[in-house]
């Protein structure tokens, strides 16, 4: 099982909760692309989505909320 410090999180995002966020629903986008599931080895989404946010991989940007009036 691969350990992710939260500091290398936070080196590839504003900080370690963002990365968390982005890593969280990366793994919810690749859930929706087919997969063979009967893979050998294949690991988890949440891992593969924190390995490519942890490489750099992964551009995202923030948007802000809009306020209701």
């Amino acid at each position: 099982m691969q350990v992710f410090i939260p500091t290398e999180v936070a080196q590839h995002a504003t900080n370690k909760y963002l990365g968390v966020l982005v890593a969280a629903k990366f793994a919810r986008a690749l859930n929706e692309f087919p997969r063979d599931r009967s893979a050998p080895g294949e690991k988890k989404l949440t891992t593969r989505a924190l390995e490519e946010l942890t490489e750099g991989s992964i551009e995202y940007r923030v948007v802000p909320r809009r306020r209701a009036e």
